[in-house]
């Protein structure tokens, strides 16, 4: 009987795969972040990150409409990771109850993003989205391509981008794959 409990919690310990740390406030380069408007393409929105280490990221600011605008987005600039057998990404964050994006890419190189909207409850939450749930977008449109089905992450990103003009307050403190 012991030897069964035994091997029944080495078998489990064995085939527990530990999650992989994409981002962690109190832990990782928080400079690596950066904003990305609509400014790139004529619009009026204004994105800010405040960074600090050992702090949660703030990013906060202004959706507009003017000038074909439209959204604000943070990027993080990081090295390919391998996620293989991973299958949710958790993002712990707290929200102002507006919706965002969560993108990511395979190839930091490709134009396109694979994308899952989440709603914030502006309480401090883990948004659990299943990698295989993101969908292929490129600037605003869906794309006819497979959903995310790779073992490598090599961009991620946060977008708010809901059609009108808002303002809007994010923190973010951890992004793991498990």
């Amino acid at each position: 009987m012991f030897q069964s409990i035994i091997l029944f919690i080495f078998s489990n310990l064995i085939m527990t795969t530990p999650p992989i740390n994409l981002y962690n406030s109190a832990k990782t380069n928080n400079g690596a972040w950066y904003v990305v408007d609509d400014g790139v393409m004529g619009g009026r929105s204004q994105g800010r990150l405040d960074l600090a280490k050992g702090e949660v990221l703030h990013f906060h600011g202004k959706v507009s409409l003017e000038n074909n605008g439209g959204f604000s987005s943070i990027r993080y600039d990081m090295d390919s990771v391998n996620i293989n057998d991973r299958r949710k990404i958790i993002l712990t964050l707290k929200g102002d109850g507006k919706s965002y994006q969560f993108r990511i890419k395979k190839d930091r190189r490709e134009r396109y993003s694979y994308i899952k909207a989440f709603t914030t409850n502006g309480e401090w939450q883990n948004i659990e989205i299943n990698l295989r749930d993101m969908e292929p977008a490129f600037r605003g449109m869906m794309l006819d391509l497979p959903n995310f089905d790779f073992d490598i992450i090599s961009e991620m990103a946060i977008l708010i981008g809901n059609k009108k003009p808002e303002t809007f307050s994010i923190l973010i403190d951890n992004i793991e794959v498990i």
